[in-house]
């Protein structure tokens, strides 16, 4: 499960999403389906699960649509937007070190 660390907070509507950074005085914005992956990883579904319905919803290949997914997820995490307990997320391509 992801955790969104306590500095931030975020809304989200039809047109996407907004997240506020408290503590580093910044925001983001989310376009429609980056709101989708957001409300759904802060209900605590997994990227695998979230690819699924995207792709069953957009008719699109789940390959193409979890790549896509496991991208954004990992530009949330390099932004510091969520946390995930160790293990339960690396991007493609990234190796596990120890």
């Amino acid at each position: 499960m992801a955790i969104m660390p306590v500095h931030l907070r975020s809304i989200v509507d039809h047109d996407g999403a907004v997240i506020l950074d408290i503590k580093r005085d910044r925001f983001f914005s989310l376009n429609p389906v980056g709101s989708y992956i957001w409300e759904r990883l802060l209900k605590g579904e997994g990227i695998e699960q979230i690819a699924t319905e995207l792709a069953d919803e957009t008719g699109t290949e789940f390959s193409i649509v979890m790549a896509d997914v496991s991208d954004f997820v990992a530009d949330l995490k390099s932004k510091q937007l969520f946390h995930f307990p160790q293990g339960r997320f690396e991007p493609p391509g990234t190796r596990r070190s120890g």
